[in-house]
């Protein structure tokens, strides 16, 4: 009978090891998962990202000025980007690529992106709507990760070859419906207005970590600037 108990108890301890093991693998396991979607997605992004966005500034230093400045360009590469979006609430050199689209594809190469539906953005440059932007908050270059630091009355512009576009931040929700397509109308009567305008949308998902909400900014278009040969950021970039 001693044996026998003596045999229990050690079968039963092993199989405890055995579980322990298997658990402490889970737990490294979803550790390094936790590593890889948190920190190496944001390396790999943030590489595409600036792989990108040398070869718009390139490409732009290579092309000769449209003249207008704020009209659209005559040759628009949307594969490489159409611009930077600037933030200075999000970080003091903050700037990110803004390439057209708005799939995991196109947002995971570490860009904001522009949507082209339900309601597809305008690009600044029109001469009324709303230039709707999207990107990761977390992970794959995690643009939009302080958006939460924005406040209104803040600025954030846009840099198009010719131009800087400034809008001033006016209206911001905090957490609304992922299926809440209205925010990104080309009047945001969400935001309070009722009438056609320049406007910016910035979306992006909240709680941080989650994608069970969005968190929504609005700004409206409150001036241009030329870009001259030195490209000087607008007062509100310095």
């Amino acid at each position: 009978m001693t044996t026998d108990k003596r045999g229990g108890r050690g079968r039963v301890a092993a199989t405890i090891s055995v579980l322990g093991e298997i658990l402490i693998t889970a737990g490294l396991i979803l550790a390094l998962f936790v590593v890889y979607s948190l920190w190496w997605t944001n390396v790999i992004a943030d590489r595409h990202e600036k792989a990108a966005a040398d070869r718009v500034r390139q490409q732009w230093a290579q092309s000769t000025p449209s003249g207008g400045g704020h009209s659209a360009p005559k040759t628009l590469d949307t594969k490489d980007g159409i611009g930077f979006l600037h933030v200075p609430a999000m970080g003091r050199d903050f700037e990110v690529l803004v390439k057209k689209g708005t799939s995991t594809d196109v947002l995971n190469e570490g860009v904001a992106g522009y949507y082209t539906g339900p309601t597809p953005s305008v690009l600044p440059w029109a001469k009324t709507g709303n230039f709707t932007l999207a990107a990761h908050r977390d992970g794959h270059g995690a643009k939009f990760h302080n958006i939460n630091k924005i406040k209104t009355g803040d600025p954030v512009v846009f840099e198009s070859k010719d131009t800087w576009y400034v809008y001033k931040v006016y209206k911001i929700l905090d957490q609304t419906s992922k299926y809440n397509v209205a925010v990104t109308d080309q009047i945001p009567k969400e935001s309070g207005r009722t009438r056609p305008g320049r406007y910016i949308t910035l979306t992006t998902c909240t709680p941080v970590y989650t994608s069970r909400y969005r968190y929504i900014v609005w700004g409206e278009l409150v001036r241009t600037q030329k870009v001259d040969p030195q490209r000087t950021p607008p007062p509100e970039l310095r």
